[in-house]
C-alpha cells in the first residue's frame, strides 16, 4: 500500500525515472554493482605535508600497479619495457618529454606502444566493474575515444578504425592528453577510494599542494586529524589556531606553503622578529628545515609567534574555563627574577629566560606590536582565497570517523578510562561519549564553517590539544616545556589509555559495536601515534583487531609510512619507504615497491551487497520498488508513448 506522505519525494525521484522500464533497469544496474567484488580502498595517514611522496603512491596505488602489471604482461614484456609503461602511468608528462622532440613518426610510435598495453590494463581492470562505472572514469571530453578504444576487438598498431582515431592527436602533437587521460583512468579504476586519516600538514613542504592533489581525486575523503582541525580554525580567524600554524610552518621553516601556497605574508612576524627580538639569540628556536631567509631571523621569528601563541591560549583559558586547559598557561607561573617555572608543584629552571614582550603583572596581554602583528595575520588567513577553499573542502569531505567494509576509521582515538568505559565530554550543554562524541563533535565543526560562532570555532583549539579530544588523546602539550625547561619529564606528554587497550580483542569488540561494526570481525584504524618499527613496534596490534598506521610518512619523522589496503579479498598492510624525486622515477624506472603483509585473508571475496555501501544501494532499490507502485496504481503518471 502506497503512502501518500512518499508522494513528493517520488514525484521527484519521478523527474529521473519517468517510466516503469526506466526505473526496472536502474534497479538491474544496482543488483548488478551489490554483486561486484568490493571496490579496493586505499587508507593513508599523517601525510604531514610530504606531498610529492603522496603523489607518487597514489599514482602507484601503493604499489599495486606493479604485480597488476606482471600479471597481465607476464613474459610479452621484458623488466624494462613494464619499468617504462609503469613510468608513463605514474608520470606521462614527464615520460611523454623524453620522446616530444622527436619527429611525428617517433611520437606515433610511442603513443601507439604505450597506449596498446594501457588499454590491455584498463580492460583487465574493468572486469571489477559494471560498463557504467568504467565509462565514469572517463575523462568527459575523452569518453567517446577511450570507450571505442577499450571496447574495441581490434588492437592499436594494426593500422585502420583505431589507428585513425588517434591520428589527429599527433598531427596536433597533442599525444600527451590522451596519455595523461588513460593514466588517471588505469589509476581510478585501480583504488576505488583513498581515505586519509587525518594530519594532511605540518612538518612537511606544502599542506597547500597535498589538498590539492587530493581534491583531483575522483573519491576521497579524510578522518580529520588535530593538525587538520587547527590549519581549519585558523581559516576561521581563530587567533591562537593562526600562532600555532604559523609557529609550526617557522619551526619545520615552512613558510613556502605560507607565502607561495597560500598567499600569506610573514612580514608581520619578521617585523616583530627584527624589533623586539632583534638581539635575541633564540636557541632554543633552531629551525628545523632550511630556507631562503636567515637562520637566526627564523628563530627568532618562531619565538616570536610561539610567545604570542602562549598568550592568546592564556586569554582562550580564561575565556573559557569549562575547556579545563589551565595545564597550557604557564606563563604567569614564571619568576623572571629566579629564571624558574613552577610547572605541576615542582619548580623548574628556564633554558631561556628572556621574555622582552611579557610583562609578568599582566603576562597574556599582548603588547601593541604583538597585537598589529596577530591582527595583520588575521586578516590575511581570513582572506586568503585558496585557504578558504582548501579547508571548505577539507569540511565538505571530511568527518570525524568513517566504516568501511568491516574498517572502523578516524584519526586519533576513542577516548576511555584505563577500564576502557567510555569517558564523556561536554557537547551543546550535554555529556557525549563513543560514537555519540564523534558525531556531535563533526556537527560542531560543520556548524563553525557555516555560522563562526567563536565558541564553536574555540572547540576547533580543543580539538587540536585537548586531552579528552579523539583527535588529539593524550593529557597535554608540552609545547612550552620542549622549549624552554630541560627535565624531560615535563615533556612527557601520556597517551590516552586507548592505545593500550586496543591492544584487547574484548576491547576493541566493545568500540566496533559502539559503531555499529561487526564485533567480531571490526577491524580498528587509526592514525597520530608513530610506529616504531627500529624499536620492535609492529602496527598490527597484539589483538588483531586494530591497526596503527601513522608510520612516520613525513621526512622529519622517519620517511616511511603506511598504506591500508582493503581489498575485496582481504586486508593488506604496505609499508613505503623513502621516495627521491620525479625525476629519479621517470629516468632510472625508481619506484616505491612497498613491503606488503596481510592484516586479513578472507574466505570468500567481499561482495559491494556486504558493504556500507551495498546498504544504500539496497535503500536506493526499496525507493526504487516504491516509485513502481506507484506507477502501478497510477499515483504516478508515467509520460504517454
Amino acid at each position: 500500500m502506497l503512502d501518500t506522505r512518499e508522494l513528493p519525494l517520488l514525484r521527484a525521484l519521478a523527474a529521473r525515472y519517468p517510466t516503469t522500464e526506466a526505473a526496472l533497469s536502474e534497479i538491474g544496474h544496482l543488483r548488478a554493482i551489490l554483486s561486484l567484488p568490493k571496490g579496493t580502498v586505499h587508507v593513508v595517514s599523517d601525510v604531514h605535508g610530504e606531498h610529492r611522496k603522496l603523489k607518487h603512491i597514489i599514482n602507484n596505488a601503493s604499489g599495486s600497479l606493479r604485480p597488476l602489471v606482471e600479471r597481465v604482461f607476464g613474459d610479452r614484456l621484458t623488466a624494462g619495457e613494464k619499468r617504462a609503461l609503469l613510468s608513463v602511468i605514474y608520470y606521462p608528462r614527464e615520460s611523454y618529454a623524453r620522446v616530444a622532440a622527436g619527429g611525428e613518426a617517433e611520437r606515433r610510435a610511442f603513443l601507439l606502444w604505450t597506449l596498446a598495453r594501457e588499454v590491455e590494463v584498463i580492460r583487465e581492470l574493468s572486469l571489477r566493474y559494471t560498463l557504467r562505472q568504467v565509462e565514469q572514469a572517463f575523462p568527459d571530453d575523452m569518453r567517446g575515444l577511450l570507450r571505442e578504444l577499450v571496447s574495441a576487438r581490434a588492437t592499436l598498431g594494426e593500422g585502420g578504425y583505431l589507428d585513425a582515431l588517434i591520428d589527429p592527436f599527433v598531427q596536433h602533437c597533442r599525444e600527451i592528453e590522451i596519455l595523461r587521460a588513460t593514466a588517471r583512468v588505469i589509476r581510478n579504476l585501480t583504488v576505488f577510494e583513498l581515505v586519509v586519516a587525518g594530519d594532511l600538514g605540518d612538518r612537511g613542504p606544502r599542506l597547500d599542494k597535498v589538498i590539492e592533489y587530493l581534491m583531483r581525486q575522483p573519491r576521497a575523503r579524510v578522518a580529520w586529524g588535530n593538525h587538520d582541525v587547527s590549519w581549519m580554525g585558523a581559516s576561521l580567524g581563530h587567533e591562537a589556531l593562526i600562532a600555532t600554524v604559523v609557529r609550526l610552518s617557522l619551526r619545520y621553516g615552512r613558510l613556502e606553503q605560507l607565502e607561495e601556497g597560500f598567499g600569506i605574508p610573514v612580514a608581520p612576524i619578521d617585523r616583530l622578529a627584527r624589533t623586539v627580538y632583534a638581539d635575541d639569540p633564540a636557541e632554543r628556536f633552531a629551525v628545523r628545515g632550511e630556507g631562503l631567509r636567515d637562520p637566526l631571523l627564523m628563530a627568532r621569528m618562531q619565538k616570536a609567534m610561539a610567545v604570542v601563541q602562549f598568550k592568546l591560549e592564556g586569554q582562550l583559558c580564561r575565556r573559557r574555563p569549562e575547556l579545563a586547559l589551565d595545564h597550557r598557561c604557564l606563563l604567569h607561573r614564571i619568576d623572571p627574577r629566579a629564571g624558574t617555572v613552577a610547572i605541576d608543584g615542582e619548580v623548574y629552571p628556564l633554558l631561556d629566560a628572556r621574555f622582552p614582550t611579557v610583562d609578568f603583572a599582566d603576562p597574556y596581554a599582548l603588547t601593541p606590536e604583538e597585537a598589529s602583528c596577530v591582527a595583520l595575520l588575521k586578516e590575511s588567513f581570513v582572506k586568503s582565497p585558496v585557504l578558504s577553499r582548501r579547508m571548505r573542502w577539507m569540511v565538505q569531505q571530511g568527518t570525524t570517523w568513517l566504516r568501511r567494509d568491516r574498517a572502523l576509521i578516524f584519526h586519533g582515538c576513542v577516548p576511555v578510562d584505563g577500564e576502557g568505559a567510555f569517558l564523556p565530554f561536554v557537547v551543546d550543554g550535554e555529556p557525549r561519549r563513543g560514537r555519540a562524541l564523534f558525531d556531535a563533535l563533526e556537527r560542531v565543526v560543520r556548524r563553525a564553517f557555516r555560522s563562526g560562532a567563536q565558541e564553536d570555532v574555540d572547540l576547533l583549539w580543543y580539538l587540536w590539544t585537548g586531552p579528552l579530544s579523539p583527535m588529539f588523546g593524550k593529557d597535554r602539550m608540552t609545547t612550552f616545556e620542549s622549549y624552554f625547561v630541560a627535565d624531560a619529564r615535563t615533556h612527557r606528554e601520556t597517551k590516552n589509555p586507548y592505545f593500550h587497550l586496543i591492544h584487547d580483542a574484548g576491547f576493541c569488540s566493545r568500540v566496533c559495536r559502539e559503531f555499529g561494526l561487526d564485533e567480531e570481525r571490526g577491524l580498528i584504524v587509526n592514525g597520530h601515534v608513530p610506529v616504531r618499527v627500529e624499536q620492535g613496534e609492529s602496527p598490527i596490534k597484539a589483538s588483531h583487531r586494530a591497526v596503527t598506521i601513522d608510520g612516520a610518512f613525513s621526512e622529519a619523522y622517519g620517511d616511511k609510512g603506511y598504506t591500508l589496503v582493503l581489498e575485496a579479498s582481504g586486508a593488506r598492510l604496505a609499508q613505503h619507504h623513502h621516495f627521491t624525486s620525479v625525476e629519479q622515477a621517470v629516468e632510472a624506472g625508481e619506484d616505491i615497491i612497498p613491503e606488503i603483509s596481510d592484516v586479513e585473508v578472507y574466505d570468500a571475496e567481499r561482495r559491494v551487497g556486504d558493504t556500507e555501501k551495498g546498504e544504500e544501494l539496497v535503500r536506493e532499490i526499496e525507493i526504487l520498488e516504491r516509485l513502481i507502485v506507484a506507477y502501478r496504481d497510477g499515483a504516478l503518471l508515467e509520460p504517454p508513448r
